[in-house]
């Protein structure tokens, strides 16, 4: 934990669960979202499993976000 109090892994991994939730509560496979999202496919995947999640953008989080509005 840095000296702010801010957990990355906890952050990013509540942004990964959120994201699967909300996708899977829509009915969206993850290529859905991700095209929806005007996301790679893969990029998205390696968010939802964890990988290489300390990269993702503001600006793919904004995209993913909107595209999950109902």
């Amino acid at each position: 934990m840095g000296r702010s109090g801010f957990d990355n892994e906890i952050f990013f991994d509540t942004i990964r669960k959120n994201i699967k939730k909300y996708r899977a509560q829509q009915g969206l496979t993850a290529a859905q979202l991700s095209e929806k999202a005007g996301l790679g496919h893969d990029y998205l995947r390696q968010i939802e499993s964890e990988k290489d999640r300390h990269h993702v953008s503001l600006v793919s989080l904004y995209k993913i976000s909107m595209a999950l509005r109902r």
